[in-house]
């Protein structure tokens, strides 16, 4: 079994959307998954809530279900379990390599954007304080880097 974690600020926005992008991908390519991906946040503030009501709108017009429960990231466990960790922007990873200060596990984290094919963003960007077209953006994007992860993933025969 090969494990990801997602990770944005809160867990409500774009980490859990890229948890159900790459869910539904997963379900639709190889019905029994060796994958399996789950989503945290870099903060607590939204620990126990489901993701943003606007992103699973959006993400539910797309055919993906966002189901999981906002959590914060618990450091070393998550770098034990993981196998990668898949940072929204350039703060969470810097703020999830400041709890590797050995750089033991950083080989294991890297951005969601690394996997990008079509889109040339260097960030997902954080859709909570805009309109419903940031939201959509941001599933184009995860969509786009999830199929690209797909294909990475399968190329290292995962």
């Amino acid at each position: 079994m090969y494990n990801i974690l997602f990770v944005c600020l809160g867990n409500i926005c774009r980490s859990p959307a890229a948890e159900g992008v790459m869910d539904t991908l997963i379900s639709r390519q190889n019905p029994s998954p060796q994958i399996q991906v789950d989503s945290a946040g870099t903060a607590g503030y939204h620990a126990g809530e489901k993701a943003d009501r606007r992103m699973r709108q959006a993400a539910s017009a797309r055919g993906i279900e966002l189901t999981s429960i906002s959590r914060q990231f618990r450091g070393r466990e998550d770098f034990e379990k993981f196998d990668l960790i898949v940072a929204m922007d350039d703060e969470n990873l810097r703020d999830i390599l400041r709890l590797d200060p050995s750089g033991r596990y950083r080989d294991k984290v890297v951005k969601m954007t690394d996997f990008c094919r079509r889109y040339n963003d260097k960030y997902v960007p954080d859709p909570y304080y805009g309109g419903p077209n940031g939201f959509e953006y941001v599933l184009d994007l995860l969509e786009d880097a999830c199929n690209g992860l797909m294909e990475h993933l399968k190329n290292a025969k995962l």
